[in-house]
């Protein structure tokens, strides 16, 4: 979105008003050049039309009572008949006075600067997103459905930055923000052929020695504190971390340049004692402008327990959108809700950018103006 509007629109005024007391003036002294005070007589306009030939016609200049002529200085170099001279001198005066009137408009119109002023959308500022996954033992055998959510949302983003991490009693950054999609999508392929086999006991107890390797190698460094699982707290705030300049000890809410948001996955069953209870890490959250939606993944038949009607408050008190993973249209709903944020975003903090812009528009205009004097100048003629 674009327009044209002149910052200092003063200068025009100011620059009419002194060509209009330049024109007075210049017409009042002329009028007094050529005609003398005490001159009483008003010539026809063909009797000073005569009068005038005839002075032009004289070697000597001589002046004729009661009329001062002008003395130009190309009557020596121009040949022919005095009307001849006349004629070519009148049309040196337009000239002049034309070139002079398109300086003094093209000077005006730039002085006015002409800019143009365009609103720019925050379209280019990526958005950061983690996928934040619970990996304990009750969240393991749902996590190969969500980590094929995952999927389907990074599919549907562009200019996105996506990192992800996952959790139990400790935290591991799976991969940092990054908008390598071949990198991430490699990364939850790799993840999702990892938990395949994880689905009860029995599929766990069948697995072969390769998928009990993957499955190590995926989950290692999730567990390092014994006694302890499913730490939510603590593995949100660590997804958290993942943002530039985010700061544990904010007490005052901080400003953001590009949207964050997290995708937290768990059945928020705690077993142990977190440095940071779920409603902690939701403040912390809020205060750093990070907005937190939940995709609950415990069975649809606990939806009603106070574990995920807890979730479900907290998301709602952070200003996130809660989700179940058993609805189908849940990951699509996700994807508008990331999008809608997207959108409020930049209808908030357009950016306008204001240039110069001495457009043709000003040369058209004093030549409009500099076409009609040359048509008064040929009527009075």
């Amino acid at each position: 979105m674009s327009g044209i509007v002149l910052r200092w629109p003063w200068a025009l005024l100011v620059g009419g008003i002194l060509l209009v007391i330049l024109l007075a003036v210049v017409f009042w002294f002329t009028r007094r050049k050529y005609l003398k005070p005490d001159a009483a007589k008003v010539l026809s306009s063909k009797e000073r039309l005569k009068t005038t030939l005839q002075a032009l016609g004289n070697k000597h200049r001589k002046q004729t009572p009661g009329i001062k002529l002008l003395s130009w200085g190309l009557k020596t170099r121009l040949k022919g008949t005095a009307w001849s001279q006349y004629r070519t001198y009148k049309a040196l005066v337009v000239s002049c006075t034309t070139l002079a009137l398109l300086s003094f408009g093209c000077a005006m119109g730039l002085v006015s600067r002409p800019s143009s002023i365009e609103k720019l959308e925050t379209s280019s500022i990526s958005r950061n997103i983690v996928l934040c996954l619970d990996v304990s033992g009750s969240a393991l055998p749902f996590d190969e459905q969500v980590i094929a959510s995952y999927l389907q949302l990074v599919s549907k983003f562009k200019t996105e930055r996506i990192g992800m991490s996952i959790f139990n009693s400790t935290s591991k950054t799976v991969f940092p923000l990054t908008n390598d999609y071949s990198l991430v999508t490699s990364e939850l392929n790799s993840a999702l052929t990892a938990l395949k086999g994880v689905v009860n006991q029995t599929s766990i107890n069948n697995m072969t020695t390769q998928q009990y390797q993957d499955i190590n190698n995926f989950l290692s460094g999730t567990d390092n504190m014994k006694g302890s699982s499913s730490l939510i707290g603590d593995g949100l705030v660590s997804c958290e971390n993942m943002f530039p300049g985010f700061s544990a000890s904010a007490q005052t809410t901080q400003a953001r340049v590009a949207p964050a948001s997290i995708v937290l996955a768990t059945d928020n069953i705690l077993a142990g004692r977190p440095v940071y209870t779920l409603h902690q890490a939701m403040r912390l959250a809020k205060l750093n402008s990070i907005r937190v939606d939940g995709l609950y993944i415990g069975e649809t038949s606990n939806l009603s327990t106070p574990d995920a009607v807890a979730f479900k408050q907290q998301v709602d008190w952070e200003g996130g959108s809660f989700f179940s993973r058993q609805n189908g249209q849940s990951v699509e709903e996700l994807v508008q809700n990331i999008e809608d944020q997207k959108i409020r975003q930049q209808t908030k903090e357009p950016t306008v950018d204001i240039t110069d812009n001495p457009d043709i528009w000003v040369i058209v205009l004093v030549g409009l103006i500099c076409l009609l004097f040359l048509l008064l100048g040929w009527v009075r003629r």
